[in-house]
């Protein structure tokens, strides 16, 4: 155990992002209730993503994270699921074919449901309220009542999350992941875009060599790896109370574990070395992200590394640049260079979307090509250094919403209130996500064939 760590060693700490709950008795039966719950995620898969990250950490896989910027209460559903899964199942072959190199496949779901705000209030034609944050919080509706903290919806929100593992397992591990599916897995609507026609391609050349393997005997009966995948989730660590009450120790171990979900991270706003969030983290044993912006800068980076990963492990901890596409080129390469100079594994990840949002037509929008543009830097900047380019981390979904800019099948300014469907901050649809896909393995593939042969892996 990290040492005077405790599950509740957080309260001792200043903490951001914080909710103000009216009634703090009932907050405390919440917890008390959650603490009584079954585990959403157990140890043994955490520490089995830990080694799948080790392997992005050391160059020899891709990381692929994913999902909602914020799941809400009144989408949840098998169909929404599916769909998310289906596009997320896309990327995943379109990166490890394209690349031959194994991607790890982490969701943005069953968990994402709290979200730090750049303001405790927000206004409405002279109308100020506490903002929304999240379902698991408070309401989307723009009136007080909705808005007021409500413990009762961490109990929504850890029930949902189990209805969502329960059918992504089953995904997963059913049979829906079989590459003799992959071309079952296009969502209509992207059918008949340039990305789709790609993938048709892509699926052709993987339904042919199906057919190879199966001509000399090796099926998905024979090696359960061709209809199975692992997948993991992830979210947010922001609500610290939520977090605590659903962090167990491992009876094989006696370590503590997080399981909310299998990998947490800790958001740009609430990264503070002295602070609940960070305190919180370190002595999980899951894997643990750590977005970095603009205002990080390489002493500090470097001390929460030593925080989080004193004992210098490869996968416990994915750094996570949110830089924007016009500022990663001056802050990245110096962070790059201090945690080499100091020989810390860590797993570089790019979140080319949180800083690349701006505000069309009163819409909060992403820009496609500015996603494209910090997503090409990153490689960019790490083929420079001469380290791994290791994974994106986006806020996509499988529905046909208009919510960013751009892509091969044009959302203007113009269409963003045609399907602008999110509670929170704008997603890539399933095809521009797709477009994204084709683009990371390109580069990928460059940077196989500049680097010292990998062993190519299955999907």
């Amino acid at each position: 155990m990290a040492k005077d760590w405790t599950p509740s060693s957080w309260r001792n700490k200043p903490i951001e992002q914080v909710p103000d709950y009216p009634d703090a008795t009932a907050l405390a039966d919440t917890e008390a209730r959650l603490a009584t719950f079954p585990p959403l995620v157990f140890a043994g898969e955490a520490r089995k993503l830990t080694r799948a990250l080790g392997e992005v950490a050391e160059g020899r896989s891709f990381l692929l994270q994913g999902g909602d910027c914020a799941e809400s209460f009144a989408e949840h559903g098998a169909d929404n699921i599916r769909d998310f899964f289906r596009a997320f199942l896309q990327m995943a072959v379109v990166l490890t074919f394209g690349a031959s190199q194994p991607v790890v496949k982490v969701g943005r779901i069953a968990g994402q449901f709290a979200k730090p705000r750049s303001s405790p209030m927000e206004s409405v034609n002279g109308v100020s309220l506490p903002s929304y944050r999240g379902d698991i919080v408070n309401g989307t509706g723009f009136d007080a009542a909705s808005r007021i903290p409500n413990p009762e919806r961490q109990i929504e929100a850890y029930r949902q999350s189990a209805a969502t593992l329960n059918l992504l397992r089953a995904f997963a591990q059913g049979g829906y992941a079989n590459l003799d599916n992959v071309h079952q897995w296009m969502l209509g609507f992207v059918a008949g875009s340039p990305a789709a026609e790609r993938y048709g391609d892509l699926a052709d050349r993987i339904s042919e060599t199906m057919n190879f393997m199966r001509a000399i005997g090796i099926t998905a009966d024979t090696h359960p790896n061709l209809r199975e995948t692992d997948f993991f989730t992830s979210h947010e660590a922001l609500l610290l109370g939520y977090e605590q009450a659903l962090t167990r120790v491992d009876s094989t171990s006696g370590d503590w574990y997080a399981t909310s979900g299998h990998m947490i991270w800790i958001g740009d706003r609430t990264r503070q070395e002295a602070n609940a969030h960070v305190e919180f983290c370190r002595g999980i044993k899951n894997p643990v992200g750590l977005k970095c912006g603009p205002s990080m800068d390489a002493d500090g980076l470097l001390r929460l590394i030593d925080v989080l990963n004193p004992e210098n492990k490869p996968g416990r901890l994915t750094l996570i640049g949110r830089f924007g596409h016009e500022k990663v080129g001056e802050h990245l390469p110096r962070l790059i260079r201090a945690v080499a100079k100091e020989g810390r594994k860590v797993v570089w990840s790019c979140d080319p979307m949180h800083g690349n949002t701006i505000t069309l037509n009163n819409y909060k929008t992403r820009p496609f090509d500015r996603i494209l543009a910090e997503v090409q830097s990153f490689f960019d900047i790490h083929r420079a250094e001469g380290t791994h380019a290791g994974g994106i981390h986006i806020e996509m979904t499988g529905k046909d919403v208009t919510e960013c800019t751009g892509g091969s099948r044009m959302v203007s300014a113009e269409n963003l209130s045609d399907r602008y469907h999110t509670h929170c901050d704008p997603r890539l649809n399933a095809n521009q996500a797709l477009e994204l896909a084709f683009l990371v393995a390109e580069l990928l593939k460059k940077e196989v064939e500049m680097q010292a042969p990998r062993k190519a892996s299955g999907f």
